[in-house]
């Protein structure tokens, strides 16, 4: 039984193997499947014509992601570990749709949150220089989260006095019927967005858009340095090994125990 989940596991948490990679590929290829089919069935002819066989497929499908998602529980040494992880939740809501779907009508349309579980092809294809660099891109963002902070707010002033200027300069002859609705044409004009939907009409209150259009552009500017300031390029190389005691899948090529936690993970 222990050489069994052993293999079992390889074959699921592990993409060094022939098994192991063929296993990931067609679980990719049945949530492509699982996601067209919800697709397709939001198309009204489709739905028509064919729904009966859309849900048959859809359950079947739904089948596969229980019975693996319950074998990664069960063949993991440390089950809450891994469905409490961020592959662990994505999992669980991959599947828990189309029960919900039961008793939550249109609820089975929240399985297009499988797409996530695509997430594992870096993985599969070894691309771990993307994984790093996303890696890298969330501790800028987590580094930089205070300077962000103070960006956000000094923006989210910055609107307010703007919408409150232009409800005095344009007034609701001209749209701008309350302070909110001004506060909202200036994060439009802000962002560079410009729906078109509230425009000032006086020469004053042109001047002023005029201003804050040029205003954005520079502002965009701004979070984009902080966060480029944080960046730090490693220079890590990985492989597709998880420990299976913790589930920690940064490992060189040459690693025989787990950099974590000390465990032993497979050659």
């Amino acid at each position: 039984m222990g050489k069994t989940r052993e293999r079992l596991y390889e074959i699921i948490f592990e993409a060094d193997t022939p098994a192991g990679k063929f296993f990931d590929v067609a679980l990719l290829v049945v949530i492509l499947l699982s996601v067209a089919l919800v697709m397709l069935e939001s198309v009204p002819a489709i739905r028509t014509n064919y729904r009966p066989i859309l849900r048959i497929l859809e359950w079947v499908i739904t089948g596969i992601f229980t019975v693996e998602y319950l074998l990664r529980i069960i063949i993991v040494r440390k089950p809450l570990r891994y469905i409490f992880s961020f592959y662990g939740i994505i999992d669980f809501l991959s599947v828990i749709p189309t029960y919900l779907g039961l008793f939550i009508i249109g609820s089975h349309h929240l399985v297009v949150i499988r797409i996530l579980r695509m997430l594992r092809i870096f993985r599969i294809l070894k691309l771990t220089r993307y994984t790093q660099a996303g890696r890298t891109l969330a501790k800028a963002l987590w580094a930089s989260r205070e300077k962000i902070s103070v960006f956000i707010f000094f923006v989210i002033v910055l609107v307010v006095v703007i919408g409150t200027i232009m409800y005095i300069i344009e007034g609701e002859a001209h749209g701008f019927t309350s302070i909110p609705r001004g506060i909202y044409w200036a994060i439009v004009t802000l962002t560079t967005v410009g729906y078109g939907d509230i425009s000032p009409q006086t020469s004053l209150g042109q001047f002023m858009a005029s201003i804050v259009m040029i205003m954005g552009y520079a502002i965009i500017a701004v979070p984009t340095g902080i966060v480029t300031a944080e960046i730090i390029n490693p220079s890590y190389k990985g492989n597709t090994q998880v420990c299976p005691s913790c589930l920690h899948d940064k490992h060189d090529d040459d690693a025989k125990f787990c950099k974590k936690c000390g465990a032993k993970i497979n050659p």
